[in-house]
């Protein structure tokens, strides 16, 4: 067998035809499942990577990089965005960015930068192994986001590229041998719940967050916690709310669940983990009666363009979103040179500020 797996040797280890293998990439839902899953397993424990071409095979560089991210579009955040950017100059032309666009933007004018191209997958459609083979086999370098794809596959492909793991920590637990950055996600959220509590004076306060396997939105909620401890305040165990999207209308409907919940003793400070989240919220709470922030105030993280144009505009923590995809880019292209390629594994943790603005009450700017 040679020293790099090919789809011959996948096809022998798993007993199937190579037709099948290929169709294992290319068409997965064409494929048995327990076939496909004995195919994808040969495939692991070869160390195997499919090419997308074989030119690749031949000099083994293809100039281009690729990125593993789901789609998060949400198309009310999109509306919302070109309805508030009307009239306004140019620079607010793209309001309707969201976090994973910002990402993508910053690789891109990093991959330019280098002299690469990006090939992005932004769907989930097929599993993650269908994602894993549309991008892996094509690129010289891989950078994906942070719980898309198991680590234990990154950490097959790693052996054949370069790969950065984004926006989560390193796995304490698990074979996890990968680059990862990610930004102070606990830091920001602590910082901005202490706002709330010492400059504002609120103590009733509830944290809106993310799904449970989403390493950014548990950080969020531990650095909330922790804000409350500092203050001497019950800590609780989980989020008051935890939607399964962090869209829009998964913000408008947990304050709806909070109010509902809550009866008279509305709180007077609603989190959120995130932006969009929080941006929901307003119109919830503008529907409801009270106002932003004389009765309630809200709070996002990430810090999209959209949070200053909607009224009133949102307090955050802005993180460094374009920034997360150029250092993604330039770790890429340190690896691929011959003084970073057998480095050992490297974890940065890129800062945020606190953007406090009116609907928390500290007004504009």
């Amino acid at each position: 067998m040679s020293s790099t797996p090919t789809v011959y040797d996948v096809a022998e280890r798993s007993g199937v035809s190579i037709a099948t293998v290929s169709r294992v990439y290319r068409n997965p839902d064409s494929v048995r499942e327990k076939t496909r899953d004995k195919v994808l397993a040969a495939a692991r424990e070869l160390g195997y990577v499919p090419s997308g071409n074989a030119r690749g095979l031949a000099s083994r560089s293809t100039g281009v990089l690729g990125l593993c991210f789901p789609d998060y579009s949400d198309p009310d955040t999109e509306s919302e965005a070109a309805a508030a950017a009307a009239g306004t100059e140019a620079d607010d032309d793209h309001a309707f960015m969201l976090y994973s666009d910002q990402i993508i933007r910053g690789m891109e004018r990093a991959a330019r930068r280098h002299g690469y191209a990006l090939l992005i997958a932004a769907s989930l459609s097929g599993g993650p192994e269908s994602l894993v083979a549309k991008v892996a086999g094509r690129v010289d370098g891989f950078a994906v986001l942070a719980r898309t794809v198991p680590t234990e596959d990154l950490e097959v492909i790693s052996r054949r590229l370069p790969v950065v793991m984004l926006a989560g920590p390193r796995d304490p637990e698990g074979p996890d041998h990968l680059d990862h950055i990610e930004v102070a996600n606990a830091d920001g959220q602590r910082e901005i719940t202490r706002h709330l509590i010492e400059d504002h004076g609120l103590r009733r306060l509830a944290f809106v967050g993310g799904v449970e396997d989403s390493p950014d939105a548990q950080a969020r909620f531990d650095g909330y916690a922790a804000a409350r401890r500092d203050a001497g305040l019950p800590v609780p165990e989980s989020p008051d709310v935890r939607p399964e999207l962090m869209t829009q209308a998964e913000g408008a409907k947990a304050v709806e669940a909070l109010l509902d919940r809550a009866g008279t003793q509305v709180p007077q400070g609603i989190l959120f983990a995130n932006d969009q989240m929080a941006i929901g919220a307003l119109h919830a709470l503008e529907r409801r009666g009270l106002r932003v922030p004389q009765d309630v105030a809200v709070t996002g993280f990430d810090g999209i363009p959209l949070g200053r144009l909607v009224r009133p505009a949102l307090t955050t923590v802005r993180q460094p979103m374009r920034r997360l995809g150029e250092e993604a880019v330039d770790l890429l292209v340190h690896r691929l040179g011959s003084a970073g390629s057998a480095g050992e594994p490297e974890s940065r943790v890129l800062p945020v500020d606190v953007v406090r603005r009116e609907s928390c009450g500290c007004g504009a700017g």
